[in-house]
């Protein structure tokens, strides 16, 4: 193995950590998840991603690293009534129906029927309450947030895809050196993995398992796929679906939400830098496999050292990698003109958190977005 696939997976798990590991403490809180449930959650993610982007990689023989569902996490994070049983059975039921998609092709068709662009405003209206937070964030701590910001804007112009994770290491910097920061003074102690009795129902079904399926298969698997394929390789979509699908279901058993396919991470472990031939590039799984088993197994004590920051420093960094797919998803939501006032109307509902029968939002932004569609395109067609 070439010292080359180790810079890349290095960066390309860091930057998949560093950069979103508060929102998945978010989305466990929201459950109302205990200490251990949480710690258990995290563990089952990073392992489930080891290993998947493993077996995946060698499989198939293309360089395949999987993500955790960042805007899963962010739909989880703003649900609201749900509890950390009835959050397990609809991460199950997730992971099923992915598996699902990569075995029952029309299963597969029915979801492509949903216009891309309510399905990208749907994920924005999920996105944007917490992109947000980062204009209260910097009125509360001006200093922390206001260097995270600085160093933001300026390494998105050097080195876009560390830019969220260089400008946490600087809010890190501006937190401890004016004292607030409270370091873990628990020893280092291994994770472990806490089952967690699913519980089922319909309100569940429709607010949270149908809503974060189609925002990890739109905004998570397909940007994998269309990664894969920019660089030369052709996705296997079966055999990765069926993978991601069925190992979510099982670690979501103890906690965790969804992984999937990655897509900024992915493109840094495909670049030919990894590995001037292409055919050997599959081989950087087994370094960024390793290195997420590492991150899980000091889960506890990053967890600790996380809750030890500032609440503003959390948010901002929060928002700030939010804001690239915030942007591709208002961007794919407003691309057609004559499909913008449904595109819109999912967004306001997506993002008012309203909740209607147990409910949540993003799946009445959906419901209502294609209500709009289906009126506008009757229309149009009544017009000719």
């Amino acid at each position: 193995m070439r010292a080359s696939l180790f810079p890349p997976a290095i960066l390309a798990a860091l930057i998949g950590y560093g950069s979103t590991i508060a929102l998945v403490l978010a989305a466990a809180q929201a459950l109302g998840a205990t200490p251990e449930q949480t710690q258990s959650w995290v563990f089952a993610l990073c392992l489930g991603k080891a290993a998947g982007s493993v077996i995946l990689s060698v499989w198939t023989r293309i360089p395949t690293v999987l993500a955790w569902s960042t805007p899963g996490a962010a739909l989880i994070a703003a649900t609201e009534g749900i509890t950390m049983a009835e959050g397990v059975g609809a991460f199950i039921l997730v992971g099923l129906l992915i598996a699902l998609t990569g075995i029952v092709r029309p299963l597969g068709r029915l979801i492509a029927m949903i216009p891309d662009s309510i399905a990208g405003a749907m994920l924005a209206g999920v996105l944007l309450p917490f992109c947000l937070q980062v204009t209260g964030a910097l009125s509360a701590a001006p200093l922390v947030v206001g260097v995270m910001l600085v160093v933001y804007l300026i390494m998105r112009l050097i080195n876009a895809a560390s830019a969220v994770l260089v400008a946490l290491v600087a809010g890190l910097l501006a937190a401890a050196l004016s004292g607030q920061i409270t370091l873990p003074t628990q020893g280092f102690a291994l994770p472990h993995l806490v089952f967690i009795t699913p519980s089922f129902n319909l309100g569940t079904v429709f607010g949270l398992a149908l809503p974060l399926y189609i925002v990890t298969m739109a905004a998570q698997n397909l940007p994998g796929f269309a990664v894969q394929r920019a660089a030369g390789y052709e996705p296997q979509v079966g055999r990765s679906l069926l993978v991601t699908g069925a190992g979510s279901a099982i670690t979501g058993l103890f906690g965790a939400h969804t992984h999937n396919m990655a897509a900024i991470t992915a493109a840094i472990c495909m670049d030919p830098a990894t590995h001037p031939d292409p055919a050997q590039r599959w081989k950087v799984a087994l370094p960024y496999g390793a290195l997420w088993l590492i991150l899980a197994l000091s889960g506890p004590w990053l967890i600790t050292l996380l809750q030890g920051l500032p609440p503003q420093l959390l948010a901002a960094v929060v928002a700030l990698g939010l804001l690239a797919p915030l942007a591709g998803a208002l961007g794919t939501a407003m691309a057609k003109a004559d499909e913008r006032l449904a595109a819109t109307v999912t967004i306001v509902v997506a993002a008012s958190g309203v909740s209607f029968f147990g409910v949540g939002a993003a799946f009445w932004g959906l419901i209502a977005g294609l209500i709009v569609h289906a009126s506008d395109v009757t229309t149009r067609k009544t017009r000719k």
